[in-house]
């Protein structure tokens, strides 16, 4: 799956680009036909510890799915979305599954 990581006001480093894209290709596994997902991570500038917001945006044919998640950090927000849309892929497939 192509994944593309857009770093909003810092630069990112190879190793979490790497960690973004290995879970994002996890997610093949319950839904097999996404297209490509765009991952926005955010450092938003306040005095709380929970600084770091991730959205991801997976394209599959026909709908897109948006995953919001703020945490201390962008491991643990990228797989809180991550599970989020594990969940939404597995209701779209049980979703078409019932209509054919």
């Amino acid at each position: 799956m192509k994944v593309n990581v857009h770093a909003v006001n810092f630069t990112v480093d190879k190793k979490l680009v790497d960690f973004v894209q290995e879970r994002m290709d996890k997610l093949e596994k319950y839904y097999d036909k996404i297209v490509s997902s765009d991952v926005f991570l955010k450092v938003e500038k306040t005095s709380d510890k929970e600084n770091k917001i991730v959205e991801v945006k997976i394209h599959v044919p026909g709908d897109d799915f948006l995953v919001k998640k703020q945490c201390k950090s962008f491991e643990e927000a990228v797989e809180l979305a991550a599970e989020s849309l594990e969940r939404l892929l597995l209701k779209r497939k049980e979703k078409l599954r019932t209509h054919i």
